[in-house]
């Protein structure tokens, strides 16, 4: 951390006219929330499959054979569309004959077929310090055999927080499909979410006087996300200004 600490207070004071006037080290909080979700596959839906339910719903099919002998298809392709259709209920069997279910109906009209997957949990990192998850995984955090005192301005109350708002974790799960190799995966669904550990992160807490233009800023360091962290900047400048420009200037 020491070494850390040097390289970053030689970059802040490459410009002349800023001198570090204090320099601290503190934690922020990390909760680790277990998510379970139900993802969906969304794509353009094919023509085949287009024509398959057009079909249905236009005459009255018992079999595949029929199907494949109206569009000249090869009775195995049928087989399997039908097959995977009535498996994410687009269609169902009623008095002998294939019908549209509403779902079918709506993504026919659409022209997006959109397939239930495997229920999955990931693991996301909430800070209650930045009251977002952050887009970063689990494997990130380090241990560290010494820790430094907490943050002085920790929002309690969203520390022990439980209840996540769903919209914050659909985005942050959405982003960390997006980046993955899996390709037109949406998340809708959460199933269940579950606070767990809390990890403490260390932060480098840099206070600069800029001669030239006579003001006292801060600069802080994120060691999880490994660049300088301007909502903590901010957070300590709206508190602290007043007692900076006492102290300092």
């Amino acid at each position: 951390m020491s070494k850390l600490q040097q390289r970053l207070m030689k970059e802040l004071q490459h410009n002349r006219h800023v001198k570090i006037v204090k320099s601290n080290e503190w934690c922020i909080p990390i909760r680790t929330v277990e998510v379970t979700y139900e993802p969906i596959r969304r794509a353009t839906m094919d023509v085949l499959m287009k024509m398959l339910l057009m079909s249905m719903q236009e005459a009255d099919f018992q079999n595949a054979q029929e199907l494949s002998e109206l569009l000249l298809v090869d009775p195995l392709f049928i087989e399997d569309l039908v097959s995977l259709m009535a498996r994410v209920r687009l269609i169902e069997q009623r008095e002998g004959c294939y019908r549209l279910t509403a779902k079918g109906e709506q993504q026919l009209e659409r022209g997006i077929f959109e397939e239930e997957l495997d229920v999955k949990t990931a693991n996301l990192l909430f800070s209650p310090c930045h009251h977002v998850f952050l887009p970063i995984g689990e494997d990130s955090i380090e241990e560290y055999d010494e820790l430094p005192q907490p943050y002085r301005y920790v929002d309690k109350e969203a520390e022990q927080l439980e209840q996540f708002e769903e919209t914050m974790m659909i985005a942050a799960l959405q982003q960390e499909n997006d980046e993955s190799t899996t390709a037109h995966t949406h998340i809708e669904t959460i199933v269940k979410t579950e606070a767990k550990q809390i990890n403490d992160i260390p932060c480098l807490e840099f206070i600069l006087h800029d001669k030239e233009q006579d003001i006292v800023y801060a600069r802080v360091w994120n060691t999880l996300l490994n660049q300088w962290d301007n909502t903590l900047e901010q957070q300590l400048s709206d508190k602290e200004q007043l007692r900076w420009r006492q102290e300092y200037l």
